[in-house]
């Protein structure tokens, strides 16, 4: 059974973990399941990218991401290190790189953020945005803004 035929009529997170053994099987992608494993993984040497799931029954584009992400980064083999994260660790980490939108592809180099793309891509845009990422510059991960209020309770512009 391939990855496509395993595509459950409502996926649920039991079902993305089965799919997430698949690829790490299958395809050789890291599954990291806490904020630890993610941190190791993406300290790591090299052009990292790393799928932040939410629930599928939730965000049904979140499934279709895990699904073709094996097609997506093949072209890039060896270049490029591919994980998934649990749902809870994506959760706690996201904040980090600034998520807004599920799923998203985090991608790192040497620890640092590179950039992200955020929700369900057409096939061209995936095919030209992936590769694109390892010759961009790493920079400062956006992260999600907190209003400040100064001590006489006006907001600061």
């Amino acid at each position: 059974m391939n990855d496509t035929q395993a595509f459950p009529s409502a996926p649920t997170a039991d079902a993305l973990s089965g799919l997430y053994r698949r690829l790490e099987e299958r395809h050789g992608f890291a599954v990291l399941n806490d904020e630890a494993a993610f941190d190791a993984f993406a300290a790591g040497e090299g052009d990292r990218l790393v799928l932040f799931a939410e629930d599928p029954a939730k965000f049904p584009e979140t499934w279709d991401v895990a699904v073709v992400l094996p097609e997506v980064v093949k072209p890039l083999a060896g270049r490029i290190s591919a994980a998934v994260l649990s749902i809870e660790a994506a959760r706690r980490v996201a904040t980090r790189y600034g998520i807004k939108l599920w799923p998203a592809l985090v991608f790192l180099r040497g620890g640092e953020y590179v950039d992200v793309l955020e929700g369900m891509k057409n096939w061209d845009t995936f095919a030209r945005e992936v590769p694109a990422m390892l010759t961009k510059p790493v920079s400062r991960a956006p992260s999600i803004g907190i209003a400040v209020n100064s001590i006489g309770g006006s907001a600061c512009a």
